[in-house]
């Protein structure tokens, strides 16, 4: 399995907003039917160039769905958030190769 991993930096001045838009955009990429779930988490660190730091992680089951998603929807999609927020938002993305899963073997 894969993750793709966006990063994402918003401005105070734009946060309120952004954090109802985000929602919509996820469901928006899981709705291409790329990937099978995702995770929207707060990057705890204060941010030295300000603003507040988020993270979705959208997994996908192959190599292939992540390429798709790339191929068809990922220009799209990426252009709205940067027509609604410009230079507010900043954003990286990772891709990360899911090698093994390990869980406890006892329950505490």
């Amino acid at each position: 399995m894969y993750i793709y991993n966006v990063t994402i930096n918003i401005e105070e001045s734009a946060h309120d907003e952004w954090r109802t838009w985000i929602e919509t955009q996820i469901a928006v990429v899981l709705d291409t039917g790329h990937f099978m779930s995702a995770k929207f988490t707060e990057v705890l660190i204060d941010e030295e160039m300000g603003g507040k730091t988020y993270s979705v992680q959208f997994t996908a089951k192959t190599k292939e769905d992540l390429n798709a998603y790339y191929q068809f929807d990922a220009a799209r999609i990426q252009k709205s958030g940067v027509e609604k927020f410009g230079e507010r938002m900043l954003s990286f993305r990772t891709e990360l190769k899911i090698i093994n899963e390990f869980f406890p073997t006892t329950s505490h």
